[in-house]
């Protein structure tokens, strides 16, 4: 049974936010991964596009999930590429997800606090927020990597929430990843709402039958 479209309780002081996917467009890293990467990487070795994402895809495959899969240094060693310069050549096409700056407008406005929880890299995080400013509407910013654990790793939570204090009954997370929401559950958070439009490029995803949805947030 689906769940029914979700809503913000009142009750909620707190908004623990993704960034790819929730806020920002994923059409960007989709993008990146899916085309950007391996024409760079058919350049360096001769290769077509097909063939680069043949050799690029079992290796991002083997990890997905862990904090190695989004690291921009890791791949930047197996690839043997600067894919932090790749990024920052074509920042122009990060873009928010339509109406996430006016939600963000109007939580603040409600007295929120609005907390980012990414796995972005800090220097993929560093090249978005330069791109789009979006931290200019949140009250704290954390990436996972130096947490030393990806969200889906219950080890995030334990250090999050160190440095991080918050009533997990009185918060809400919004992210376009199930098992990431499924984490933050096991970690005690009692609202839990799932994107399922991250990518404007692409079709809507299914809702996920464990937790409520929206399309995007600018439907909250």
């Amino acid at each position: 049974m689906i769940p029914p479209p979700a809503t913000i309780p009142d009750d909620v002081d707190t908004l623990l936010l993704d960034l790819d996917g929730t806020l920002l467009d994923l059409a960007f890293d989709n993008r990146f991964w899916g085309l950007v990467v391996p024409e760079a990487y058919g350049v360096k070795h001769g290769l077509s596009v097909q063939e680069a994402l043949e050799v690029i895809r079992p290796r991002l495959a083997q990890v997905e999930g862990t904090l190695p899969w989004y690291c921009l240094d890791h791949w930047s060693r197996s690839l043997d590429m600067d894919l932090s310069q790749l990024k920052t050549e074509h920042a122009g096409y990060v873009a928010w997800l339509p109406g996430a700056k006016q939600f963000l407008q109007r939580q603040r406005a409600a007295g929120r606090r609005l907390v980012l929880a990414t796995n972005s890299h800090p220097e993929t995080l560093r090249i978005k927020v330069e791109q789009t400013r979006v931290t200019d509407y949140l009250d704290a910013a954390y990436s996972s990597h130096p947490f030393g654990a990806p969200k889906e790793d219950p080890r995030f939570w334990a250090g999050f929430r160190q440095v991080e204090s918050f009533d997990p009954r009185r918060t809400a997370f919004i992210d376009d990843n199930a098992r990431v929401l499924r984490a933050g559950r096991d970690a005690g958070i009692t609202h839990l709402i799932a994107i399922t439009h991250p990518d404007t490029t692409q079709p809507e995803k299914s809702p996920p039958e464990d937790f409520p949805s929206v399309r995007g947030v600018a439907d909250l």
